[in-house]
């Protein structure tokens, strides 16, 4: 499904001037700490990072250089290119032979084919959660919609994008299929990298609503509503965005690391 984003010509990143660190971000890509004090599992630093695509803190074009890897969290190279090695798996990284590893950037072809693979895909979930919807699915959906509603009061741009995505990926974990959980979890981050590279600053790329929507046509047993509001979500972030090619600048890794 993420074959796409495999074959991606890559095309670095925007300059992003790093942020202040978020320490209160349990979930960061780094401990509080700029270098872990223990050796780290590999699926823990899969999801750090995974979370810091989410977050925009690591960005298309970024290079992923092994040894600076291995010295934040504490691991051999060894483990580093596994989780290197899972990652391009997923199309989320681009490894170019004698160049290095690098966080992917879709073209605007496959960003096209990322959203058609998400509108085939995401009705199918929810007809099937529609069917089999308890009490608590609404009340997880809620609060989660709830947390968006507080990240973006807060203003708090990285936790509004990671857990708009989220939003997709639990209904997707819902439906209680391994293979759908993981597939939707990848299309939403590879969705995380299209909108930094295409986001149009003036124009929001999801709006808190919407998801409402979503959940209110679920808890009513209205299952085509529910998928009109899917697809016409997922058209509306695809039609915010700008799919012109973004200008070929370089991310400083340890840069963005070192800020978080």
């Amino acid at each position: 499904m993420t074959s796409t984003a495999n074959t991606a010509a890559i095309k670095p990143g925007r300059k992003k001037t790093a942020g202040k660190p978020d320490k209160s971000a349990n979930n960061s890509p780094l401990p509080a700490q700029a270098v872990s004090a223990r050796p780290m599992a590999g699926d823990v630093i899969y999801e750090r990072i995974l979370t810091s695509i989410m977050e925009h803190r690591l960005t298309p074009g970024t290079k992923l250089v092994e040894e600076k890897l291995a010295g934040i969290f504490n691991v051999n190279r060894t483990r580093v290119r596994e989780v290197l090695a899972r990652l391009s798996h997923e199309g989320l990284i681009t490894t170019i032979p004698n160049r290095g590893a690098f966080i992917a950037s879709p073209t605007p072809s496959e960003a096209r084919a990322i959203f058609s693979a998400r509108r085939l895909i995401e009705p199918a979930l929810l007809r099937h959660l529609c069917e089999h919807t308890r009490p608590e699915h609404i009340a997880q959906l809620r609060a989660h919609v709830a947390q968006e509603a507080q990240a973006r009061e807060a203003n708090d741009r990285r936790a509004i994008i990671r857990l708009s995505g989220e939003f997709h990926i639990r209904i997707a974990d819902m439906v209680e299929n391994p293979v759908m959980s993981k597939m939707m979890r990848e299309l939403a981050s590879l969705t995380c990298l299209i909108i930094v590279l295409y986001d149009s600053p003036t124009v929001p790329a999801c709006t808190h609503d919407e998801h409402g929507d979503i959940i209110d046509a679920i808890a009513a047993g209205k299952v085509e509503k529910a998928v009109a509001a899917m697809i016409e979500h997922l058209n509306h972030i695809e039609a915010v965005l700008d799919m012109s090619t973004p200008p070929a600048e370089d991310e400083d890794l340890e840069a963005v690391l070192s800020a978080m």
